[in-house]
């Protein structure tokens, strides 16, 4: 029996000849294709209804790079919080320690994966100390962090107007937010101070590894243009490739190694002339889902909107998840579980002395959630395997 896998990245002739044409180039680095794939995506997000004004993309090695870039860029440093939901993926809060800042979190919602609004303004006036006059705490709160999880928009306009209030940045973790558009029809990640996508392997569009980070901020944009490239004043593509190019460069801060390669960028540009065909697939495949488990009693659904990054049901009986899981493997059906929430895992549990029950929602959220497989070129036959195994299981 054919297993089918939880991912499958959906990659063709057109992408194996970016890569070749890469590397008979001679230039596999950072080089004219990463830049043509900046420029692309600046003219995706900018078209008709999109990106309104100027903004600047920088590719990127990860989506955790440029969350760091973008926490380093805004000054984040010791005795500052950042606010971020506890049922995300560890990358959204390592980077607040790679800068020495602590992380609060904060718990979703009760009928969705995103943070939830009075809870974020909670751990915030508890930081503050505004609803007694007194500072509760020795941390500044100086960012928010919201995540798209699964590529459902978090409701931005909210998140941006507590920020303001607190004068607070905000910095959208968008791993899986490619390409989903807000309920006011802007693109998510591009709704705050600074956006970051993920371009993993499981991703919407895919360079195997890389991100892109997004800011209306020419000065946040030149912070990161030079952080991410060691903190040297001039890019190698200009000091290798320009006529009359001086071998001098300097180093202005102790930066990071954080560019995308030319041979990832030329898979990402095929990718992303195909992103909404590819956003097409998985929407179709939902549906398919969605026809399928409407009447079901024994779980419940997403909603079927966004980028489709994920297809996740909820167990009404959270006890049978791990068995459930289980069932599905031995018929050959990959699964995942999205996520498992950060305020119990050992590093942040012992840090910050917390216990399961913190975070109510979060820690129930992940003990009766499932993914299932959702990925471009999924056949009729495979997604007719997973329903009928999904219905037979439970």
């Amino acid at each position: 029996m054919e297993t089918i896998p939880f991912h499958r990245p959906f990659i063709g002739k057109e992408e194996e000849e970016a890569a070749l044409r890469v590397l008979r180039s001679g230039w596999l680095t950072t080089g004219k294709e990463a830049l043509a794939f900046e420029e692309e995506f600046h003219t995706f997000l900018s078209g008709k209804n999109s990106v309104p004004g100027n903004f600047y993309c920088l590719a990127v090695n990860s989506a955790t790079s440029g969350l760091h870039l973008a926490l380093e860029a805004l000054g984040i440093g010791r005795g500052d919080a950042v606010l971020l939901p506890s049922y995300t993926f560890t990358a959204t809060s390592e980077v607040v320690r790679y800068l020495g800042a602590e992380a609060v979190f904060v718990d979703i919602e009760n009928d969705s994966y995103n943070i939830d609004l009075q809870a974020l303004e909670r751990a915030i006036v508890q930081l503050t100390g505004t609803a007694t006059g007194k500072l509760k705490s020795c941390l500044i709160p100086k960012a928010i962090i919201p995540v798209h999880l699964g590529g459902f928009p978090c409701n931005m306009p909210a998140i941006n107007a507590l920020a303001r209030k607190y004068n607070m940045s905000v910095v959208e973790d968008a791993a899986h937010a490619f390409p989903a558009k807000t309920q006011d029809g802007q693109w998510a990640g591009c709704c705050s101070d600074i956006g970051v996508f993920s371009f993993y392997a499981t991703k919407t569009i895919t360079t195997g590894e890389g991100g892109m980070v997004v800011t209306a901020s020419k000065e946040t944009a030149a912070r990161i243009s030079i952080m991410r490239s060691h903190g040297i004043d001039r890019s190698v593509w200009n000091r290798y490739t320009d006529t009359g190019a001086s071998w001098y460069y300097e180093v202005v801060e102790p930066g990071f190694k954080y560019n995308l390669s030319d041979l990832l960028a030329a898979v990402g540009r095929v990718q992303l002339s195909r992103a909404m065909e590819l956003l097409s697939m998985r929407q179709k495949i939902a549906k398919r889902y969605d026809n399928a488990f409407a009447n079901q009693t024994a779980f419940s659904i997403m909603p079927s909107n966004g980028a489709r990054h994920l297809y996740t049901i909820r167990l009404r009986n959270a006890g049978k998840r791990n068995a459930f899981i289980e069932s599905l493997h031995k018929v050959g059906i990959g699964t995942s579980v999205h996520y498992i929430p950060l305020h119990i895992m050992p590093y942040y549990r012992d840090r910050y002395s917390l216990k399961p029950e913190d975070f109510p929602h979060s820690y129930q959220r992940y003990k009766e959630t499932v993914s299932l497989p959702i990925w471009p070129g999924m056949t009729e036959t495979q997604i007719d395997r997973v329903i009928g195994a999904v219905l037979e299981n439970l």
